[in-house]
């Protein structure tokens, strides 16, 4: 069962979705800004990341570049999960690397859409990989001993 952090100070929307991605068969909880986020990051990793744009303290567009820059978390899923809705800040989410961008209110259809789109491809792949294991693996130096299998 894939496990969804959702990060947004808006508790009713942050408790509407959650519900609905449990409903929908996904674990889910949620915390309210960004330095929770973080702080939880370091304990466990999620299979996907909501992420809203606009919280006080650290904002979505600082915690996902904090993210694609850390070894651990570089190509955790991120759908960025706001009420901002001009094209430069979807423009923007995407350059900092968001896999997707939903809109507040969000459509429960819609929202589901995207959640099982950005893990559907990655069901059926092996788990995550630190950085420096992939990098490793890609050059060639990857030892495939038992120890080093990725597993699901």
């Amino acid at each position: 069962m894939p496990h969804i952090l959702i990060v947004d100070d808006d508790e009713i929307i942050a408790e509407l979705a959650c519900q609905l991605l449990m409903d929908a068969g996904y674990a889910c909880g949620w915390v309210g800004d960004g330095e929770k986020a973080l702080e939880l990051l370091r304990w466990r990793r999620p299979d996907l990341l909501l992420l809203d744009q606009d919280m006080p303290g650290l904002s979505g567009s600082q915690v996902l570049r904090s993210l694609r820059s850390s070894a651990e978390n570089y190509d955790l899923p991120v759908i960025m999960f706001t009420g901002i809705s001009g094209v430069e800040d979807e423009n923007q989410a995407y350059f900092n690397g968001a896999q997707a961008y939903v809109r507040k209110p969000f459509e429960p259809g819609a929202l589901l859409r995207e959640v099982e789109e950005i893990l559907r491809p990655r069901s059926d792949k092996p788990r995550h990989r630190e950085l420096t294991e992939h990098l490793e693996f890609a050059a060639g130096r990857w030892r495939d001993s038992p120890s080093n299998r990725a597993v699901s």
